[in-house]
């Protein structure tokens, strides 16, 4: 789907700046801007500043006059109103929204891939006149267009009617203002989210446990087993399940080399100072 995110009226320049910055995070790329208070907001140092590295955004965003303009090409349209609109559209969280969305884009490409499979097994039939034939349907592109009302007086009603949804972002009942590039970052990540997110990148992905092996965690709990026994801790003449009970909670664990070091030194401690005790 393409992904289209309208500011309506936008005031403040740095805001801009911090709305490229939240597309880009989440890998969108189309921004148009109606009407703006700044014409050469695109431009402007503090705009800039607050895109922290997002300029290709910037340069390929648009500046348009009417809302008209700004939804060319879209084909559904989602608010972002936090109070609902009489007679408006119905209001949604963004999560839920979504996915019933695209379950709907989804039952339509089955529909169509199963007309364009029925429609094959027509024309291998058709000998003759293979005009006769009846053509499968092609999906139209789907655009779907967010749109940001202005930072103080939020989306006009018009504009959100022409939606087919109001989009709320959940908050706390009682304080639910939001800065305007806070939540197109909300509505961005949902929105991801919903197309299928991003995997970890390598940079940021924790690297895979490095895992004792099973002969140095025996190792290590023989070693445990002569601590406990010379602290008194544990009766050789009657261990009961201390040491299976033990075996099992490292095992759990899931120690690493360097944990079964720092362990076996705590039992050599202890046989020291056992030992030094007795003398």
């Amino acid at each position: 789907m393409k992904t289209r995110f309208i500011l309506i009226n936008t005031s403040h320049a740095g805001n801009v700046g911090a709305v490229a910055r939240a597309m880009k995070v989440m890998d969108f790329d189309d921004l148009v801007l109606v009407a703006p208070r700044w014409p050469n907001v695109l431009r402007r140092e503090e705009t800039i500043q607050r895109a922290s590295g997002a300029l290709d955004v910037l340069h390929q965003a648009r500046i348009v006059a009417t809302l008209d303009e700004a939804l060319d090409g879209m084909s559904h349209l989602c608010a972002t109103a936090m109070t609902p609109r009489d007679f408006g559209p119905p209001t949604s969280a963004p999560r839920p929204y979504f996915e019933m969305l695209l379950n709907k884009e989804q039952e339509v490409l089955d529909s169509l891939r199963h007309s364009a499979k029925n429609a094959s097994k027509t024309a291998q039939q058709a000998s003759q006149d293979p005009s006769a034939v009846p053509q499968p349907k092609v999906a139209p592109e789907t655009g779907v267009a967010f749109l940001f009302g202005s930072e103080r007086f939020g989306m006009a009603n018009e504009d959100v009617y022409r939606c087919h949804v109001a989009l709320s972002i959940p908050t706390h009942p009682q304080f639910g203002s939001l800065n305007l590039a806070a939540a197109v970052q909300v509505i961005a990540y949902e929105w991801r989210m919903a197309l299928g997110g991003f995997a970890p990148s390598a940079e940021t992905a924790p690297p895979p446990p490095d895992l004792a092996d099973a002969a140095q965690v025996a190792g290590m709990l023989a070693h445990w087993e002569q601590a406990l026994t010379d602290i008194g801790f544990l009766d050789p003449a009657a261990p009961k399940k201390l040491m299976p009970r033990l075996n099992q909670l490292f095992n759990r664990s899931r120690l690493s080399p360097e944990e079964i070091h720092i362990l076996r030194g705590v039992a050599k401690a202890m046989i020291q100072t056992a030992s030094a005790a007795k003398h």
